[in-house]
């Protein structure tokens, strides 16, 4: 009895001990923000990929929350960034300035603004409602049908948005632009940062066992007392919800706004973030979104400019990047079949833990993928 006091005692100051060094991490990188943000120029490649890096990390753990938490595929977050986008867009341009953007529909249906933290949580709420409504027929539906039932939905949610017959509401295929934009990349990481605790306090509450417990076996789960339908729709809701406030961020990065942007191509990408930095972990998507993001707009972009010709025909050309960047990401799936991170996060023993295993890892998964190949 004394040996499981002692068990829990240590299990408990490794908990602290890691909330500690995970608060000082975090307050050490929010210092070294503010120091780049006054040493270097605010048009530097390096904030926007910190800021497309904090967008995307948020929507990457939401969807982490869905398809590695609760074991639901639903490739449907590019439909739900859209509608956080619109919302957001929608009721924070000035009521001065809608006549400007709304030219074609005599300034908008809305005539009222509302301040930018109420909009960013209007913005969780609608995709939040509009996931609520979706999930009731769509969520009896499983694996890859329910893929492809949320792959639709957001497709039709597009198709609607640039419909011209809502354009007093949407502005229909035009963009939505002078809305309030933020350029510090200190308030993205906060509210990222604030929204990713959300989630992971979630994960690690009663509903998130019931989550993991959905995912590891339906049947086990049910008989245990949990209610299969109520909790696939609350993390349905829930991912929703996060998705919704990672677009309304998007919208206020990029300044402007069309739902032609937020094609399939997107869903994608956040997918692939998600493997990569291994289904089921959260620290493992923000690594990736950063990763990600460096890759595709910072470090890569010099193989569009070069010009190397080594025959008669053109090596290196635009889109080259591309090719490349598809290369390295087929070496990781081939290698790391379970993600960078697995199924650990970030915190002194998974480091110890990760660092001791990854020879083995390695070794495991290159066996696999020649027995795959085989």
């Amino acid at each position: 009895m004394s040996q499981i006091k002692e068990a829990l005692t240590q299990k408990d100051k490794n908990k602290s001990r890691d909330m500690i060094i995970s608060f000082a991490i975090l307050a050490l990188l929010f210092v070294l923000l503010f120091i780049l943000e006054k040493v270097l120029p605010r048009t530097s490649i390096i904030f926007t990929v910190l800021k497309k890096g904090a967008i995307y990390a948020l929507v990457a753990v939401s969807m982490n929350l869905l398809n590695g938490f609760t074991g639901l595929f639903s490739l449907g977050q590019a439909g739900f960034m859209l509608l956080g986008a619109y919302t957001y867009a929608i009721f924070t341009i000035p009521v001065a300035l809608r006549p400007q953007v709304y030219q074609y529909y005599d300034g908008g249906l809305i005539q009222f603004t509302i301040p930018v933290i109420a909009a960013l949580i209007l913005a969780g709420l609608v995709a939040a409602l509009f996931a609520y409504l979706i999930g009731l027929p769509v969520l009896k539906l499983k694996s890859d049908y329910l893929a492809i039932a949320t792959l639709g939905f957001a497709e039709i949610i597009r198709a609607i948005f640039q419909w011209d017959k809502l354009g007093v509401i949407t502005n229909g295929s035009n963009l939505l632009r002078k809305y309030p934009v933020y350029r510090s990349t200190l308030f993205y990481f906060a509210v990222s940062g604030v929204c990713i605790a959300i989630i992971v306090l979630l994960i690690n509450s009663t509903y998130g066992r019931a989550f993991k417990a959905i995912r590891d076996d339906e049947v086990a789960a049910e008989a245990m007392g949990i209610n299969l339908a109520h909790h696939k729709r609350l993390a349905f809701t829930i991912s929703s919800f996060f998705a919704g406030v990672s677009g309304a961020l998007l919208a206020m990065f990029q300044t402007t706004i069309q739902a032609s942007q937020f094609k399939s191509a997107m869903t994608y990408e956040i997918l692939l973030i998600v493997v990569i930095g291994g289904i089921g972990s959260v620290t493992g998507s923000c690594i990736s979104s950063f990763l990600f993001i460096a890759c595709s707009e910072w470090w890569l972009r010099f193989l569009d400019n070069a010009n190397l010709n080594l025959t008669s025909l053109q090596i290196l050309r635009p889109g080259f990047r591309k090719v490349v960047f598809s290369v390295v990401i087929m070496l990781i799936v081939l290698f790391y079949q379970k993600g960078i991170m697995g199924e650990h996060e970030f915190n002194l023993g998974g480091i110890i833990k990760f660092f001791k295993t990854l020879p083995s890892r390695f070794k495991k998964n290159k066996k696999a993928s020649q027995e795959a190949a085989k």
